[in-house]
């Protein structure tokens, strides 16, 4: 029995396997979020965003994408980054209320986190871990086994949580990187997002070992697989991150077109 979703070399079925990392990873996450990120403090759509967060985490992880893009498919490993980094992290922070992020910006540790998530540093953290868990020899080391398989997922997620954070987290206040900014923020990562999708859609050749030499899954050869995953990078990751910039857009526009509130001097509505 394998804990966790790793390649495996032999024939792609679809008899159910379990693994147990898997579940035990999304429970444990869900415990931290009932004791410390929320619980009843939260309101019912900050849970619900949580919890898409957690589902869109397992259905990445488990069986049968987790399996398949472990090391039969790049297309669905890709699949994976996506949900991993770019849709779990912003529905797991949006899940989380403020009192919960002014508490935790009395820890000492916190420093990091406020170095981490500085906008720029936050930028070229996740694309540079984007380039790396991309990079065909990091790749085909690290899915070979399950602990390096993990390693990889876990990067992902904490990488998409640092470039997240900047844009839903309401500590540290950053009074320089208002809607408006923000918006640019994320247009400028699909921009950076480019160099893996033309390496990964271009190249005459397989990159992927693992991939290559991987029991053949329906009827798509090796190439067309990876011509298929840059093209699930470029369009499903601009579009998640163009989606974020329009709701943002709404925001922003609410904001400066709504009518200001008018106030009325109690002493004078009493007269």
């Amino acid at each position: 029995m394998q804990w966790w979703c790793a390649a495996q070399g032999v024939a792609w079925t679809w008899s159910w396997r379990p693994y147990p990392g898997v579940w035990i990873f999304i429970g444990l996450l869900l415990l931290a979020y009932l004791r410390f990120g929320g619980g009843s403090a939260a309101s019912s759509r900050q849970r619900t965003a949580s919890f898409a967060g957690l589902i869109a985490l397992w259905v990445a992880l488990d069986w049968p994408i987790g399996a398949l893009g472990s090391g039969y498919l790049a297309s669905l490993h890709m699949v994976q980054f996506l949900l991993i980094a770019l849709v779990a992290p912003p529905l797991l922070l949006m899940g989380i209320p403020a009192e919960r992020y002014q508490r935790l910006a009395t820890w000492r540790g916190f420093g990091l986190v406020r170095v981490l998530t500085v906008p720029l540093v936050a930028l070229l953290l996740f694309n540079t871990v984007v380039v790396a868990t991309h990079w065909p020899g990091l790749v085909d080391s690290l899915m070979s086994s399950q602990l390096g398989s993990f390693v990889l997922d876990v990067s992902w997620l904490l990488a998409g949580l640092i470039l997240w954070w900047p844009v839903v987290s309401p500590v540290p206040d950053r009074p320089r990187f208002p809607l408006g900014v923000r918006m640019g923020y994320l247009i400028v990562c699909t921009v950076l997002m480019t160099l893996p999708y033309v390496f990964l859609t271009f190249a005459e050749l397989p990159f992927y070992a693992t991939y290559e030499l991987a029991p053949p899954v329906g009827v798509l050869s090796a190439r067309d697989d990876q011509r298929v995953a840059g093209l699930i990078m470029r369009l499903g990751g601009g579009t998640i991150l163009w989606t974020a910039a329009g709701v943002l857009f709404w925001l922003w526009y609410r904001r400066e077109n709504d009518p200001q509130p008018i106030r009325v001097d109690s002493r004078t509505q009493s007269r």
